[in-house]
């Protein structure tokens, strides 16, 4: 995708390529498996969240977000073997 952008060579624009002014993002998806039980430990049984952080899951940025699945879930499934 293209835009018109100011440049500051003289011209009043130039067509530039979206990409040039946005950093990359990575949409992090949702651990969910469609079992949505909390556990007597207060974790869900299907992706092993609480309910407060599947309650606010899309507040949440990439990298907390990224925390929890990469670190937290891992390890509280390991907990439950």
């Amino acid at each position: 995708m293209y835009l018109l952008a100011p440049t500051t060579k003289g011209r009043r624009f130039a067509i530039r390529k979206m990409s040039s002014f946005y950093p990359p993002y990575r949409a992090v998806l949702s651990p969910c498996t469609g079992v949505c039980m909390l556990g007597e430990d207060g974790y869900c049984l299907g992706c092993h969240r609480t309910g407060a952080e599947i309650a606010s899951w899309l507040q949440m940025g990439d990298d907390e977000r990224l925390r929890l699945m990469e670190t937290e879930l891992p390890q509280r499934e390991a907990g439950r073997g």
